[in-house]
């Protein structure tokens, strides 16, 4: 089994090197190693990265700087680790890289902020890691105080900027209430919030969200990404981000689905198909499919799903219901550019909420540091439809896309 996924690794990899440039998009990693390695010369640098940091021949970025001679001291791990194989969640420690030998400093363990002691052998810190496009997905906010430590400390900072996977045009959900700051978001963007990590770094420092005023800020931007592009029409093959982000179409619902987290629902932790399924023990899932598709949500149908989460090292240690045989649904886009996933997670919250009567449990907490707002989860616990609850939100998500159009790097 090993020795066939390996193949279709390496064969996915070959693909992948053999287009041109012509025929996809050419990352930041690359524009970097072919047009401005002068940023690194006689430095000293650390990295920010994990196993999505990966060039178009299938290197990995640390391997290749370290083979063209760059000074390459320390290496900085978000969470999920360097190696991306540490479970959502859980704490990870500092350690030495076993593929380089080099110092890795855990972001996602005693501490979340690179130390004086950790940045002291470094000039430079690079950032070069897979985003999804939702706000609540940690690595963003790994970036953000990577960069703060580095303004503090006097040290360059350069990002290597990667696509938005759900494209950079559609922006949906709560803007961020800063009464509600957390590791699963800092700043007032949308839950689904259209940028690219570079942007994203770009309006940090333009709208004073961090103490980071004087932070010597290098973006280093793609060549041939438009803001339209999924991640299937970039050429570029999909590198799972983390464990239960497993495809393109995982990151599709997930600005949506990652709210069954703050209900009792599994949301498909222990599946193949994470926040794509969902459901919970003595559910028909006939029942919540018709239901469901009675709704006539833009872009989606739901399927009759049973399944049983199933403890997994990496990607689902402790599932919901583990063990337990679930009724539930399979969600099935069927045009991506008309799906709301952040109307459709709302709807289904509300949905298992009016089903369970009494047995329904929330996380009020959670969803409101997933949402950002308190207030459509308050609504939504009143009744208030979906529709009407992300209709109120309209007017604040017109001014974030006004707001943000000075640092966007890229053309429709």
């Amino acid at each position: 089994m090993m020795r066939r996924v390996a193949l279709g690794v390496i064969f996915i990899l070959l693909s992948w090197s053999a287009l041109s440039c012509s025929e996809r998009v050419r990352i930041g990693a690359e524009v970097l190693l072919d047009e401005q390695m002068q940023l690194l010369a006689g430095k000293r640098v650390g990295i920010i990265c994990n196993h999505t940091s990966l060039l178009p021949n299938g290197t990995h970025l640390v391997d290749t700087l370290l083979r063209r001679g760059v000074n390459v001291t320390t290496l900085f791990g978000p969470e999920h680790g360097v190696r991306g194989v540490s479970p959502a969640g859980e704490s990870v420690g500092d350690h030495k890289d076993p593929a380089t030998g080099l110092q890795v400093y855990s972001l996602y363990g005693k501490t979340r902020t690179p130390s004086q002691d950790m940045l002291a052998n470094v000039d430079v810190l690079i950032f070069d890691i897979q985003d999804v496009g939702a706000r609540f997905y940690t690595y963003a906010a790994t970036m953000a105080y990577a960069m703060q430590a580095a303004a503090e400390n006097g040290k360059q900072f350069i990002i290597l900027d990667r696509p938005n996977p759900i494209n950079g045009n559609d922006v949906e959900g709560p803007v961020l209430d800063l009464t509600l700051r957390s590791f699963l978001g800092l700043f007032p963007v949308p839950v689904r919030h259209g940028l690219t990590i570079g942007e994203l770094a770009r309006m940090i420092i333009g709208e004073g969200w961090n103490d980071d005023s004087k932070l010597a800020l290098t973006v280093v931007p793609m060549k041939g990404w438009r803001r339209s592009m999924w991640y299937d029409e970039t050429g570029l093959p999909w590198v799972p981000p983390s464990p239960n982000m497993r495809s393109l179409g995982t990151a599709t619902v997930y600005p949506g689905m990652c709210l069954i987290e703050a209900i009792n629902v599994s949301e498909g932790r222990g599946t193949p198909a994470p926040f794509e399924t969902i459901g919970a023990p003595a559910v028909s899932g006939d029942s919540v499919a018709s239901d469901l598709n009675a709704l006539r949500l833009p872009g989606v149908m739901f399927l009759p799903a049973s399944f049983v989460p199933a403890p997994d090292s990496i990607a689902a240690p402790d599932p919901k219901f583990k063990n337990k045989k679930c009724g539930g649904v399979t969600i099935r886009v069927t045009d991506r550019n008309a799906f709301r996933p952040v109307l459709t997670g709302l709807t289904v919250v509300q949905y298992f909420q009016t089903h369970f009567g009494a047995k329904f449990v929330m996380q009020e907490g959670l969803m409101d540091h997933l949402l950002g707002d308190n207030v459509p989860r308050e609504e939504l616990q009143r009744g208030v439809s979906p529709a009407q609850i992300t209709e109120k939100l309209r007017p604040r998500i017109e001014q974030y896309l006004k707001q943000r159009a000075q640092y966007l790097l890229y053309g429709e």
